[in-house]
């Protein structure tokens, strides 16, 4: 039996919208779009033209600063566009998926023979390296620094987030030739929920396996590793999404890059809620449309609704994202006294609303704020939700003061945006959090690098 770590502080959020246990089978898009932002850290170098053909796992475009660290197509298909910003900033590059599908060749491999530096040079060369990311900083890992370890979480405890255990299904050995894969680079740890069966999961080998349970955020990496084996400083962990582990145990075994995820199409505003097959980067129009209530503005979300990126109607999969979340956006919406009047059909963090009576109602939330920033901080409003071994309140004051030494000393090493993604939405003040840890993390960053 894995050792079990039980988590008391946190917040369940019960939204419409859960997807069904089912994969619907949906037309592939004609489109994929990787976008660089999407992968902190990085100076993209653009290395296709447009009009350019490329194969599935062919580069579209590297690291400036680590030019080894390449970022590929997720198909074979024509360059349409590579669309820039200000100052020749790269937004997106744009890939026309062809008819038939041209892979590069990588060769099959038995992991248990190949050496650590032959497992990086492989995931480096086929861009399976740039899912991996890095504490601290949270940003995409550097491949010259050795990690003191590796963590992969098995479950999402975010609003209607998938069940991995539906992605896995028909993977298990591709998961395990994954976790393989990690297990040859660095000490692997692999945090599943007590609730999950798979014997891919309980069973799985040459890692160590650490079940929780408990409210959210139970589910982030960075709570995990927080309650394992924290990340003091001069130390770097690296971590890795669950889908992605299976992207590497597909290279190994068959020597071609398919990133193709398992994503849930969720939010009170999708009519039949279901998971579905799609590659990283999909054009999410045909997979959304005649499947959303159209009685309303909505707000279309690449990830889930706490730390999801906004996306147009018409927008792309992110390349983290193994979910995709449609609410409404709420302007039309007028209430009399506002969060004065008494209601059993609103959420409240606290006794505001008759609604703590309801037990586990699921409700429909929509993308308004409900009041302005205010720059104070309530005591213990953050402690409470966030189960790590930090003063989230007292950091957060260091960042927005950009007091280097007192944010080292309060855990900043330990921290992504993710983490206080609970924090902003119990915040009384309406403050950034993500906003304001991400420049934290810059600004340390910059400092010490």
């Amino acid at each position: 039996m894995a050792n079990v770590i039980k988590l008391r502080k946190g917040l369940d959020i019960n939204l419409k919208g859960k997807a069904a246990a089912e994969v619907v089978a949906v037309k592939a898009p004609g489109f994929y779009a990787i976008v660089p932002d999407d992968f902190t850290g990085v100076t993209p170098k653009v290395v296709v033209k447009e009009q350019e053909y490329v194969m599935a796992g062919g580069p579209l475009f590297i690291d400036k600063n680590h030019p080894e660290l390449k970022f590929v197509s997720p198909v074979s298909g024509v360059v349409t566009s590579v669309e820039r910003g200000a100052r020749r900033k790269v937004m997106s590059i744009t890939v026309e998926a062809a008819a038939e599908q041209d892979y590069e060749e990588f060769g099959k491999q038995n992991v248990s023979a190949m050496s650590a530096e032959a497992v990086k040079e492989l995931l480096l060369n086929a861009g399976m390296f740039a899912f991996f990311r890095q504490r601290p900083y949270d940003v995409i890992a550097d491949p010259t620094v050795a990690p003191r370890a590796i963590f992969v979480s098995a479950f999402d405890t975010n609003p209607l987030a998938p069940d991995f255990e539906v992605a896995l299904k028909g993977e298990e050995n591709n998961f395990q030739t994954g976790l393989d894969a990690l297990a040859k680079l660095a000490k692997t740890y692999l945090s599943i929920s007590v609730n999950q069966k798979s014997a891919a999961l309980t069973q799985a080998k040459n890692v160590t396996v650490t079940a929780f349970d408990g409210p959210h955020p139970a589910g982030n990496v960075g709570v995990q590793i927080n309650n394992i084996a924290p990340v003091n400083k001069g130390e770097t962990v690296w971590t890795i999404d669950p889908q992605a582990v299976i992207f590497i145990g597909r290279l190994m075994n068959t020597g071609r890059v398919d990133m193709t995820r398992t994503v849930a199409i969720t939010g009170s505003e999708v009519k039949k809620p279901a998971y579905c097959k799609l590659k990283v980067g999909a054009l999410l129009t045909d997979i959304l449309a005649g499947n959303v209530n159209k009685d309303k503005e909505l707000r279309y979300i690449s990830g889930n609704p706490l730390t999801g990126k906004q996306i147009p109607a018409n927008g792309f999969l992110g390349a983290f994202h193994s979910q995709v979340t449609v609410i409404p956006e709420g302007n039309d919406v007028h209430e009399m006294l506002g969060w004065i009047m008494p209601r059993f059909n609103e959420f409240s963090t606290s006794h505001s609303y008759f609604s703590w009576l309801m037990g586990k109602k699921e409700y429909t939330l929509d993308a308004r704020i409900k009041g302005g920033e205010r720059h104070m901080i309530m005591s213990n409003e953050y402690d409470r939700v966030l189960p790590m071994d930090i003063l989230p309140e007292y950091l957060i004051k260091a960042i927005i003061a950009g007091d280097i030494d007192r944010m080292e000393q309060l855990g900043i090493y330990e921290v992504a945006p993710e983490d206080f993604a609970l924090c902003e939405f119990v915040c009384s003040s309406k403050m950034e959090l993500q906003r304001i840890v991400r420049e934290g993390l810059d600004m340390l960053r910059r400092e010490m690098c």
